[in-house]
Formats: C-alpha cells, sequence, structure tokens
C-alpha cells in the first residue's frame, strides 16, 4: 500500500447519531421556501406596479426594472413549487433531522441572544461572553482558557476599532464608565 492510499478515519464524538428522526424533509422546505420567495415577488412587485413600471418622456419610471425582476423570480418560484410539488409525490429525503437541529440550535441560539445582549451590554462586552461561552459550553475548553482567549481577542477588537480607527460601536454601560 503506497502512501497515497492511506486514509485517516477520525471519529467525531459529537457527531449526531445516523438514526435521528426527521424534523422536516427536504420537500417540505422548498415549498415553503418558494412560496416565500413568491410572496416577495409579489409584494414588491405592487410595489414597483404603483410607483410606475411603464415608459415616460425621459425614460423609464423608477418601478420599470425593478417590477420585470420581479416577475422574473416570481416565475421562478412558481417553476420551483410546481417541480417541488411534482417531486414531493415521490418520496422526499429528511432535510435536518432532530439531533442536527439541536447541534444548530447551539449555535443559533447564542448567536441571537448575543444579538439581544449587544443592545443592553454593548458589542464588546457581548463579544467577551459569546466567544468565552462558546469556548467553554460547545469547544469543552477550561474556564481560564476560555475567559482569557476572550479577554484578549475583545481587547484587540476594542484598541483596533475603537482606538486606532475609531469606528463607531454599540457601547455598553461599562465602555460608559471608562470614558468610552
Amino acid at each position: 500500500m503506497s502512501q497515497t492510499d492511506i486514509e485517516i478515519v477520525v471519529d467525531d464524538p459529537t457527531a449526531p447519531e445516523d438514526d435521528s428522526p426527521s424534523v422536516v424533509s427536504s420537500g417540505t422546505i422548498e415549498i415553503v421556501v418558494c412560496l416565500l420567495l413568491l410572496a416577495l415577488a409579489t409584494t414588491l412587485g405592487y410595489d414597483n406596479w404603483r410607483t410606475g413600471i411603464s415608459w415616460d418622456s425621459t425614460g423609464p419610471e423608477p418601478g420599470y426594472f425593478p417590477f420585470y425582476l420581479c416577475v422574473v423570480l416570481a416565475g421562478g418560484s412558481l417553476y420551483g413549487l410546481v417541480a417541488a410539488l411534482l417531486v414531493r409525490r415521490a418520496g422526499s429525503e429528511p432535510f435536518v433531522t432532530r439531533a442536527q437541529a439541536r447541534r444548530v440550535m447551539a449555535v443559533f441560539a447564542p448567536t441571537l441572544l448575543f444579538c439581544l445582549v449587544t443592545q443592553f451590554l454593548g458589542l464588546y462586552v457581548a463579544s467577551l461572553l459569546l466567544i468565552a461561552g462558546f469556548m467553554r459550553l460547545i469547544g469543552k475548553i477550561a474556564l481560564w482558557k476560555s475567559l482569557l482567549t476572550a479577554l484578549v481577542f475583545t481587547a484587540i477588537m476594542f484598541v483596533t476599532f475603537d482606538v486606532a480607527f475609531d469606528v463607531i460601536m454599540p457601547k455598553g454601560p461599562l465602555e460608559a464608565a471608562f470614558g468610552f
């Protein structure tokens, strides 16, 4: 056996199990996305129609090009919807299993919380909490390493954006206490 034929297999102990039940099928997601795109195309198309989709003496009215883009989007959505409905009769594979959804939510929920906390504590404190939380809870890294890494990263970002480049970032009560 040559060196190029060697295969390295790494077991992921946190990988989702293969026999996890399906939460939703791919066909259902395709139908929902096509319906949402069709609703978006209809809404934007109506708004562009309202602002004008014809030509006047100076050229096209403001809604002319966007309206026809909405027509193309609606046509593509209808095509996708019909295709998804026809394929749906033949059966569909799972879009996401329960175990996969759990892993996605383990990242999505803290990220959503980060966005909310940023409004009250500011970007830097929220970033410190998010980084330390991810490292500790998902990465299973020692608490002191998680906190130190989050603190160093947040400090570097503060110096880079606030001090060096004077970029306006959402601030919280901690930054206000230090006069920033």
